[in-house]
């Protein structure tokens, strides 16, 4: 065989075993852990400086099937840009996980060294906290498989998935879980969080139809959590977010449902956002558990102000048209687009306004109970730069005991979402900072916030309230050294 056909031959074998040959195909072998010749600067959990040695890098890359990626890397940038681009950091390594023996060699590598460890799911962590700086990435994005079992209605996904791999997986067997609002959302930060979504007034949060996830604790063992096993932990997961260890497998309860929907947004010029939310505020009190319909202040693609309620009726065509029927004739919407479609039309059509690679920042806080006071100070503090969003909860969501999951805010009837994006570095502080004018206004009438989310959210003890004691000793039990802090992070007990 001649030197060019044996290169080409060897590559396409596999990718894990084509490294050790490269040598032979190229003048420049990509940096991986397994050909390392030298050591690498790392950062420890407390932020000191320590030396990662070159013979623990080339074993680390030995015991793993995926590859351990250094700077320089053809894929290590790609492996290290996240969702959200203000965050631009450079780990130390990335390691690309394929199973959860990968997982289990990584978190050891990390816990024996006392290193940084940041884990990607679906790379969208609002704050950055998937990534970091001379620290472990645990990257988990080739975990993306889905499979439906029809016969027990429900669905067994990868760590690494996204919200949209669920949706196609499901749907066209007639079935479907709460997911959220933006398609290319990873599943396992969503979940961990709670996960709201535009079904969970019918079927509740994300959390409240996971039935069971795998996951590689501190220690590096892989433990099944469910009802039946290790009910503290899947107690704690249902919520925690990622202070616990990470799954790398989510079993979820699907529903039957007719994927042609009710749905679509009304909108209306800004000059009538007070009469909309105060009759948003008074009717939506009394929705059924079938209609989702939550308000949204934006600027359009051509520069208009408007306020528009987004709606997914799951349900009885005709019996949503009666439901919405109140709400459509306040004021005069300039536009009416809820009719009968795809429930994935509605599950996509924030995903260019959410693409990867915009400079966003965001904060949020829970609604208990809609206020004259609230919708004065949204109107007042108005500002074209900022998107005020939504999560719309109440229903199925509150009728979940308070200590039954982890997650603390049953009592919200909604969640608000302030948000700004921009492309430009230079403009960073400008739009977090009218991100926060706009919050300041809104938080003497909002309490706790949704972890996923928030930048600047660091009271864990007082936002996750009388749960935070049980999930402390839990934390204790499963990560007693706080190697999985990139969270909205809990003590050890």
């Amino acid at each position: 065989m001649d030197r060019r056909k044996f290169c080409r031959t060897a590559l396409a074998a596999s990718v894990a075993a084509s490294y050790p040959l490269l040598s032979a195909c190229s003048r420049k072998e990509p940096p991986v852990a397994v050909t390392a010749n030298t050591s690498l600067r790392g950062i420890s959990l407390d932020g000191a400086e320590i030396e990662l040695e070159r013979a623990a890098i080339k074993e680390l890359g030995e015991s793993m099937t995926g590859p351990v990626m250094l700077s320089g890397h053809p894929d290590y940038d790609g492996a290290r840009s996240i969702w959200n681009g203000m965050h631009d950091k450079r780990p130390a390594m990335i390691a690309r996980c394929m199973s959860n023996g990968d997982v289990a060699n990584a978190v050891s590598f990390a816990r024996e060294r006392n290193l940084l460890v940041a884990v990607r799911g679906g790379g969208h962590s609002w704050p950055g906290k998937s990534i970091c700086d001379d620290g472990l990435m645990i990257d988990l994005s080739q975990l993306t498989n889905v499979t439906i079992d029809t016969d027990k209605n429900c669905a067994h996904v990868g760590g690494g998935a996204l919200l949209g791999h669920l949706d196609q997986a499901s749907l066209p067997h007639g079935l479907v879980t709460t997911a959220g609002v933006v398609s290319h959302t990873g599943v396992g930060g969503f979940t961990l969080g709670g996960g709201f979504g535009r079904l969970n007034r019918k079927y509740g949060l994300a959390i409240d139809n996971l039935l069971s996830a795998e996951i590689v604790s501190a220690d590096g063992q892989v433990r099944t959590a469910s009802a039946d096993e290790n009910p503290d932990l899947f107690w704690a997961l249902r919520g925690g977010g990622g202070n616990f260890g990470v799954v790398t497998k989510f079993e979820f309860q699907l529903h039957p449902f007719d994927r042609n929907v009710l749905s679509g947004s009304i909108v209306w010029p800004i000059e009538q956002a007070k009469d909309v939310l105060e009759f948003y505020a008074e009717w939506s009190a009394g929705l059924s558990d079938e209609l989702y319909a939550g308000p949204t202040i934006a600027t359009t693609p051509d520069g208009v102000r408007v306020i528009m309620i987004d709606v997914v009726y799951n349900g009885d065509p005709a019996a949503g048209e009666k439901e919405l029927e109140p709400m459509r004739k306040i004021g005069t919407p300039m536009a009416d687009g809820v009719m009968l479609q795809d429930y994935t039309v509605m599950q996509t059509n924030l995903d260019a306004a959410f693409g990867h690679g915009v400079r966003s920042y965001a904060k949020n806080g829970m609604v208990k109970e809609w206020s004259q006071g609230l919708v004065d100070s949204i109107i007042d503090a108005d500002d074209p730069r900022i998107f005020v969003a939504n999560h719309v909860a109440g229903a199925a969501v509150k009728r979940v005991g308070e200590s039954d999951t982890a997650f603390p805010h049953r009592n919200a009837e909604i969640m608000l979402v302030v948000v700004s994006g921009w492309a430009d570095a230079a403009q960073d502080d400008e739009y977090i900072a009218a991100s926060r004018a706009v919050y300041s206004a809104i938080e003497p009438h909002v309490g706790g916030y949704y972890d996923n989310i928030d930048f600047d959210g660091s009271g864990s003890v007082g936002n996750y309230g009388p749960a935070y004691e049980r999930l402390s000793a839990i934390k204790g039990q499963y990560d007693p050294g706080n190697l999985f802090r990139l969270n909205s992070n809990i003590d050890p007990a």
